[in-house]
């Protein structure tokens, strides 16, 4: 089986500058507040915290960071209050964008995100305007170097615990689950012992869109670059075949 990885842009990311690292940090710190808000603290009893917890761990966050964020958004009345809100518009070439955002300021963040898709000669459209162009599933990477299972073992463990495919790459193994399975199949490989360099509910494109034009790749990417450097953005999606 065979699927369109992004584990590539995946490790691009994580070899990414310190500054790059400090907005994972940033993303991940306001998810752990939603999801303590959401679920209360205790990790035991928050499927969400655990899913963002082991997240965290896979980026090299700080056991000590992550405690403390923890406790703070148990425990601080004042901690901002985050809202989820996404976006839905095109880039050059009517490639698909979602821009999934938590804020605690929806007019910044609104007109932040208009700017990036206009500097890109891109638009912002109306909800639903692209979302029915992708599938929400959850989505884990593994890097091939980083696993000692074989690749029949590890689908049939995958396939058990309730995955729906898995995609065989060049450099990694993907596997996608529906969103209500995720944390079930994420946990049996972390109980395994099977490391993982993603896990993630996460917006999949049915079809990818390829750019030839120069001008319309350098657009879209100064887009993408202008919502990744976003504090209130969490992810983008799109469907450009990079």
């Amino acid at each position: 089986m065979s699927g369109h990885s992004k584990f590539s842009n995946i490790k691009h990311k994580k070899e990414k500058n310190d500054a790059a690292k400090g907005k994972i940090f940033t993303v991940i710190g306001r998810e752990i507040v939603v999801a303590v808000k959401e679920g209360g603290p205790d990790p035991e009893n928050n499927s969400k915290l655990r899913d963002v917890i082991a997240k965290a761990k896979a980026n090299n966050m700080p056991n000590d960071t992550i405690e403390r964020g923890i406790k703070r958004a148990a425990g601080d009345a004042s901690t901002a209050n985050y809202e989820v809100v996404t976006y839905e518009g095109y880039g050059p070439n009517g490639v698909a964008i979602i821009v999934d955002a938590l804020t605690d300021n929806k007019n910044r963040t609104a007109a932040n995100v208009r700017s990036a898709f206009t500097k890109g000669k891109g638009s912002v459209g109306t909800q639903g305007c692209v979302s029915y162009m992708f599938q929400t599933k959850g989505q884990i990477l593994i890097d091939k170097e980083e696993c000692q299972m074989d690749s029949d073992d590890l689908m049939m463990m995958a396939l058990d615990a309730g995955a729906e495919d898995f995609n065989e790459e060049e450099d990694s193994f993907e596997i996608l689950t529906a969103p209500e399975d995720f944390t079930t199949v994420r946990e049996a490989l972390e109980k395994e012992g099977i490391l993982m360099a993603e896990a993630d509910v996460t917006k999949i494109p049915d079809t990818y869109v390829e750019l030839t034009d120069e001008e319309a790749i350098k657009n879209l990417e100064k887009t993408l670059d202008l919502l990744e450097e976003d504090d209130d953005v969490q992810q983008v999606y799109h469907n450009w075949d990079e």
